[in-house]
Order: C-alpha cells, then structure tokens, then sequence
C-alpha cells in the first residue's frame, strides 16, 4: 500500500485577520482524507495548529520569523525535512515567498516541489509597483506612493489629497483622514513589517476578487470570480457571491500573462460607479477563501498538487454565479501542553500529546 503524500503549509492563522493556510488544508482533505499535512508557523497560537477538524495538521513545527533571512529558513526546513519526508510545499503568506524562491533549487534538490512565481513577477506586482505596471498595461488604479519615513509619507498624503489608505508592503491597511492619524499608522506598519510604507489613493466602490491557479505557461487553469459581501474593519473579505463578470476574467488573464505568473493568485478589483474595473492588488498565494470554490466543484488546491505530481487532471466545474459564502468562527478546545511542547521544542506531532494524557489518566 502506498504511502500518503506528505505536503507542508504554511499561514494557519483563522481569526479576525485569516491567512489561507488552513482553507488550503480543508481543500485539500476533501478530495484526499488520507493526505498527511505538515503546519509550518510563525506563531505557536496560530488557531488551526490546534483544530481537530478537516483542517487539521498531522505535525507541527515553528519557522524563524522571514526576517531571519533565507538561510535560517533552509536550516530549519532542512530538519523538518529529515523527520517529515515533506513532498510538496504550498506557501500562503507574501512576506515568506523571497525567503523560499531563494532557497528553492536546494528544496528542490530535497525533493520538496512547489510551483512559485519568478522574482521578477513576484517583484513587479508588488504594492509599491502596481502603479508603474498599471501604467505600463493600460489598467486603471488608485495612486499608490510609497515612503521610507513618516515625514515622506505625509508628504506623499498631501501630493494625494486626504482621505488616504496607509498600507504595509505585505499586508495591512488603514482609512486616515489626518497627517496625526497617518503617522500613527505609519509607526505601527514599518514596526510590524518595515518600509516602505505605502499611501493610496482612496476609492470607495464594489470590490472584486479573482482566484486562480496558473501553470508553468502562464495559462490560468482554473478561476472563481466573487464580489465581496461582508468585510472587517481591515477590508478582509469575510463574505462574498460568485459572480459571471467578462470584463474581469479578460482583465486578469491579461494580467497574468504580462507577468508570466505561474502558481497560485488573487488578483483584487475595484469598480467605482461610473467607471471601469480598477486594478486595486495582486496577491502572490491562495486567498484566505479558497475553500469555498472547492466545496462547490472548483478545488485549486488539488489541482496544485495534481500538477506537481503529474497526475491526471480533476475536472474543475465552473463556480455558479449567486453561490455565496460567509465566513463562520468556531471554538477550538486544546491542551496548554500542546503550546507548552510547541513553544520550548519548536515542534510536536499533533494527537501525541492527547493520546499520553489519555494514558496517563
């Protein structure tokens, strides 16, 4: 009997500020239960580290923060990697995707594969270059300058005129009204995620998000097309509808090709009335919202490990338009010896600790 494949996946987080790891996860047990899945965090309180439901991971293990540079994150993958035999790495955070293109030809050489942008398209659809690229391929977008120092910045305000969206390179975005409000702002990204920081132009329309996996040619393989329903304070998308928008899927196509994009992504637009579909962001990864177009036919993540495995193929439907989701939030129950192994070893491999406790009673 073979062997389960073994794939890691980072971005477990599932609260008020979800990161994609864990909709991956659900994807990708709906279609493969006997798949083992290996939860690489930043964080040992990143909640699906601890769910026992579809998104669960088999093992855990801590990474070093993306600051630590490329060569920490080979060391530790390259011990993750003797115990997990991992053969297939699904990233799903921007701020980790320069560490692991580096790195990438010795994973590759460990026997991890992923399907992961060029440094040259993950560098031009970056937030403080989607200016010159919509420039350069004829979209429309709001007016982004970005700034080193919080003096610039406020200048870079002015230039635009108030309100303005002050935005991190990786993520994060705030609605300002005031040069006090911006510089607080301001302080708290470069803190979190450094510089620059980015100030927008500030639109105010219906947002739409497109989903889609591309292969090595740069041909989108599969997409689901939503406008967004509900959204938190931060603009995360925590309801949305499917909808059948011509204009969008030509846009993104374009998009993708004039990148020469392969693997994951999320392009986001904004229609102001009146006006055409504005390019707002390009995002390098799954969404946080993948698992919805794979409950309703449309599994991106499968098809991801289908490709990196040569398999045949799994027909993907066409997401319906008026199929909607809404994001629902759950309780998990653990254990404080999970945490407690997971914050001093850097690792456990989930159901271990349950099963001692059981005995021990």
């Amino acid at each position: 009997m073979a062997l389960p494949i073994t794939v890691a996946v980072t971005g477990l987080h599932r609260g008020d500020n979800p990161q994609p790891g864990a909709s991956v996860a659900r994807s990708l047990r709906r279609l493969i239960p006997e798949i083992r899945i290996v939860g690489l965090s930043y964080d040992p309180l990143e909640s699906a580290l601890y769910s026992h439901d579809i998104d669960r991971v088999d093992s855990v293990y801590l990474l070093p923060f993306p600051m630590k540079g490329a060569g920490a994150l080979l060391d530790r993958i390259s011990y993750i990697q003797e115990k997990e035999k991992i053969e297939i790495l699904i990233p799903c955070l921007d701020s980790e995707l320069s560490n692991f293109l580096t790195i990438y030809p010795e994973l590759k050489r460990q026997g991890i594969a992923a399907l992961l942008p060029s440094r040259v398209a993950l560098e031009r659809r970056a937030k403080e270059h989607l200016s010159d690229f919509c420039q350069s391929h004829g979209f429309s977008g709001p007016k982004t300058l970005a700034a080193n120092d919080a003096v610039t910045l406020a200048r870079c305000a002015i230039e635009i005129g108030y309100p303005v969206y002050v935005k991190g390179k990786y993520y994060e975005a705030w609605l300002v009204h005031t040069e006090v409000d911006l510089i607080e702002k301001y302080d708290h990204i470069a803190r979190i995620w450094g510089v620059p920081v980015l100030v927008q132009e500030a639109l105010f329309g219906d947002e739409f998000d497109f989903l889609g996996l591309a292969d090595d040619a740069g041909e989108i393989v599969g997409h689901c097309v939503i406008r967004k329903l509900l959204r938190t304070a931060t603009g995360k998308g925590f309801g949305g509808i499917v909808v059948n928008d011509p204009e969008i899927v030509r846009g993104a196509q374009h998009i993708i090709k004039a990148l020469h994009w392969r693997g994951p992504f999320e392009i986001e637009f904004l229609k102001v009335p009146g006006g055409p579909h504005m390019l707002f962001e390009i995002n390098p990864r799954f969404p946080a919202w993948v698992d919805f177009p794979s409950q309703i036919g449309c599994n991106l993540p499968v098809r991801l490990f289908e490709m990196l495995l040569g398999r045949n193929p799994t027909k993907l439907k066409t997401c319906d338009a008026g199929q909607m989701f809404i994001r629902h939030s759950v309780d998990l129950v653990g254990d404080i010896a999970e945490l407690a192994k997971l914050s001093s070893d850097g690792e456990y491999r989930a159901g271990s600790l349950a099963q001692k406790m059981e005995v021990s009673k």
